[in-house]
């Protein structure tokens, strides 16, 4: 079970699902960068969405998952968002999840990750990048991090990266694709940023998604959601 809060973000009210273990805590917490598909028509239409919560809350994760798609009608069309997305909007979306994860009651706020799949692999990259308070971060097949959207290429940022990271990639995407994975995984060794990087063959992007059955891999995917929580288990001690 989850519930629907709202916070307002530079004016504009955001989405923003909670996700809770059952048990008392103290528990650690993630903030989960949507993906693009079909979340951005809202957080609510989307069982991938609810499914990667639920998933953190069984595992004894509070969590939260902002709707970053706010700052646009819903009805809006995808080709516009991509090409109007920017990242300070995107920033300030995950210091507002941030704050209200933290502020929670029985949530450790020193121990908080974040997440995120496809477009939300990319925003957790840029969340890393923006707020030095996360532990860690894992990206699942985000592309365009080598792009700009709204300022400098993420990846021009990876020195203010100020926790260990993990990476989960097809070897048949191509967005990103293996030599931009190449390019990610250079950028933070440059940096001296703490990484590993998992990849997979036979996997394309979205190997993750349940719902889309040409997509998905239910091997690699179980395999990287075991590797996700012994990574946290790992950094967020």
């Amino acid at each position: 079970m989850y519930s629907v809060e709202n916070v307002t973000v530079q004016g504009s009210p955001m989405e923003v699902l909670v996700f809770a273990p059952d048990n008392a805590g103290p528990y650690p917490g993630v903030v989960v960068a949507q993906h693009l598909p079909v979340a951005h028509r809202g957080l609510q239409t989307d069982p991938f969405t609810i499914d990667v919560g639920e998933r953190f809350a069984a595992a004894g994760y509070a969590c939260v998952i902002p709707h970053v798609f706010h700052w646009w009608p819903a009805d809006e069309d995808i080709a516009v968002k991509r090409a109007e997305f920017r990242d300070d909007r995107t920033i300030a979306d995950l210091n507002a999840a941030y704050a209200m994860l933290a502020g929670l009651d029985r949530v450790n706020a020193n121990r908080i990750a974040i997440m995120g799949h496809c477009w939300g692999g990319r925003i957790s990259w840029v969340g890393a990048c923006s707020n030095p308070q996360f532990k860690a971060a894992i990206m699942a097949y985000g592309g365009r991090v080598k792009l700009a959207m709204g300022g400098v290429p993420a990846i021009e940022l990876a020195g203010q990266i100020n926790c260990p990271m993990m990476g989960l990639f097809g070897n048949d995407d191509q967005n990103p694709s293996p030599a931009d994975v190449d390019d990610m995984s250079a950028a933070l060794t440059a940096a001296g940023i703490a990484h590993e990087f998992h990849r997979y063959d036979g996997a394309g992007h979205g190997f993750q998604d349940h719902t889309n059955p040409e997509r998905f891999r239910a091997e690699q995917s179980a395999d990287a959601w075991k590797k996700i929580f012994a990574f946290l288990d790992a950094t967020m001690n």
